[in-house]
């Protein structure tokens, strides 16, 4: 036994070593434990606060529809306010800009409590939420700090992949968090809890001075056009939305799929699997020193999240879901960190942090639609009906690859001062 163990053993280590090395040099460098604490805290309100406004509102009117919509407002306002508040940031600095936006949306998110307490009308709701879409970015604002620690290192590829599972991993604690609060203690304590969190994990960020990127000083910095215009950057966000679009058929068809076999409480395993699925492919991802070019990388990726979709069509049970669901996350995260690396190299220094949240308000919003078009779909046609939304959504994935490969050539990176394409 110790003979055929032994070589067992040493390719487990060799795995670990492989593993714990890329991520022992990232943190080598001063205030980057601190940096990585304080994003992971400051990013659990986001999705804290969609699923805690459905949470309180079902309780206290006793209508999903008026509790989807008063969430839907805070998800859409939020996408499209965080590229605005990152352009902000990129102009005058994340000491400046984070506490305005954090307050305003603290306090909308207040605002929202007050107004159940008071029993205000409907309308009051939506402006509350409107509000506390100001929400800034957490995950570009880290990554830009990650950025100019690590620009052009090796490092930086690994630092996005940690950023990525650390994206999902607050969304896996944030939404139970928030309704266990607002059901077990208090129907606003998941709202507040995540206003408390947002607050207090800013400050936290806003605090640690040594690692926020300093402002780059040049005519880009103040240019008055959306990155938004640049082909590359509309195309990533595209093929974020439609990777969003299946994330969030994955969420509602899944849960259907459980009901309809007796098994709701399932369907927190088969979604446990997904996420688990894209933490481990993000994490073996940053260790990798792959050497094709990044356009390359995303076609790959994109085409295997594509090709993973078709799975989900056949499967007859949970445990065949399960199996499916994880297999479709495996490529979630190294997609969306190739993506996020493209972004880097592709938009001026002075715009990072907005080039970076367009591509997260492209997943957002495609979450949302995801989990609309789906809803309506199983409704329509059952449960196989929801996943060829997902299917749908690969196609669009793929195609979003293929039409940036031109855009995201080298030759195509913009030369101009600005570095905007006209």
């Amino acid at each position: 036994m110790y003979c055929r163990g032994a070589p067992c053993a040493r390719q487990v280590a060799a795995l670990e070593n492989l593993m714990a090395t890329p991520y022992r040099d990232l943190f080598a460098a001063p205030g980057t434990a601190g940096l990585a604490l304080a994003g992971l805290l400051a990013r659990l309100p986001l999705p804290m606060t969609g699923i805690g406004i459905i949470t309180l509102l079902s309780q206290l009117h006793g209508s999903y529809a008026l509790a989807g919509a008063v969430s839907a407002t805070f998800v859409l306002t939020y996408a499209l306010l965080s590229p605005q508040v990152s352009r902000w940031v990129d102009r005058h600095g994340q000491g400046r800009v984070l506490p305005l936006a954090t307050a305003v949306s603290a306090a909308g998110l207040l605002l929202l409590l007050a107004c159940t307490l008071l029993a205000a009308p409907d309308w009051a709701l939506f402006i509350a939420a409107m509000l506390a879409g100001c929400m800034p970015s957490v995950s570009a604002m880290v990554r830009a700090r990650w950025t100019a620690i690590h620009r052009g290192r090796p490092q930086l590829q690994t630092a996005y992949s940690l950023e990525t599972v650390f994206d999902e991993v607050t969304f896996i604690v944030g939404p139970p968090l928030s309704v266990g609060l607002s059901v077990a203690v208090w129907p606003q304590a998941g709202v507040l809890a995540a206003a408390l969190l947002l607050v207090v994990g800013v400050a936290a960020l806003v605090l640690q001075r040594g690692t926020e990127p300093p402002l780059q000083q040049h005519e880009g910095a103040t240019s008055p056009r959306s990155l938004l215009r640049r082909t590359e950057i509309r195309l990533l966000a595209l093929l974020m939305l439609a990777m969003g679009v299946i994330v969030g058929t994955v969420d509602v068809t899944s849960v259907a799929f459980a009901e309809q076999r007796g098994q709701p409480l399932a369907a927190s395993a088969v979604l446990s699997a997904y996420a688990l699925g894209s933490c481990a492919a993000g994490l073996l991802f940053g260790a990798l020193k792959l050497q094709a070019p990044l356009q390359r990388l995303l076609l790959i990726g994109a085409a295997a999240t594509a090709l993973t979709t078709l799975p989900l069509l056949w499967v007859g049970d949970l445990p065949a879901l399960a199996i499916a669901v994880l297999l479709a996350g495996a490529f979630f995260a190294p997609t969306m960190i190739v993506a996020m690396s493209l972004v880097e190299q592709h938009v001026p220094e002075s715009r990072l942090t907005e080039g970076m949240t367009w591509l997260l308000a492209g997943l957002n919003i495609g979450v949302a639609l995801g989990a609309a078009l789906s809803g309506q779909s199983v409704d329509a046609g059952g449960v196989r009906s929801g996943f060829v939304v997902a299917l749908v959504a690969g196609g669009g994935v793929v195609l979003s690859a293929v039409l940036a490969q031109r855009a995201l050539r080298p030759s195509a990176a913009p030369t101009s001062p600005e570095g905007i394409i006209p």
